[in-house]
């Protein structure tokens, strides 16, 4: 068994998320906390490093699933949208939030491009590992 799977995931996502902004492997752009995270959400993310731990997330997902797209991210962040006379529906996340975290992602060189969808690297692999590892090791 990986050491990335004996960790909680939350756990695992806050430590990655803070690797990631610490070692500056991620760039958040600009743009991020003036925009929702999709139709669903009715505010801004309050959470002041949210792209951080959405491209955490990202990553996490790619590490147990072999091979995703945007458009199956976009339904897994995802949520319910509140409608005033008919039932709650389901809508889908933001995909240029989605699709700029794996890009930038690609860059750090954690995860690459297939012709369908995306797939995390060994390198990918091995980061989150490390961190299962550190964190086990503290329990």
């Amino acid at each position: 068994m990986s050491k990335a799977a004996q960790v909680q995931p939350n756990q695992l996502i806050a430590m990655a998320a803070e690797k990631l902004k610490a070692d500056k492997l991620v760039d958040a752009p600009a743009w991020v906390n003036l925009v929702k995270s999709g139709a669903h959400a009715e505010r801004l993310p309050q959470e002041p490093d949210f792209f951080f731990t959405r491209c955490a997330s990202l990553l996490y997902t790619l590490y147990f699933r072999p091979t995703v797209g945007v458009r199956r991210l976009q339904n897994k962040y995802g949520g319910k949208r509140q409608h005033t006379v008919s039932r709650r529906h389901h809508t889908k996340a933001s995909g240029k939030i989605i699709r700029v975290g794996l890009q930038q992602l690609e860059k750090a060189g954690l995860v690459k491009k297939l012709k369908i969808g995306r797939e995390i690297t060994a390198k990918g692999k091995s980061f989150l590992d490390k961190l299962g590892a550190v964190k086990a090791a503290s329990a």
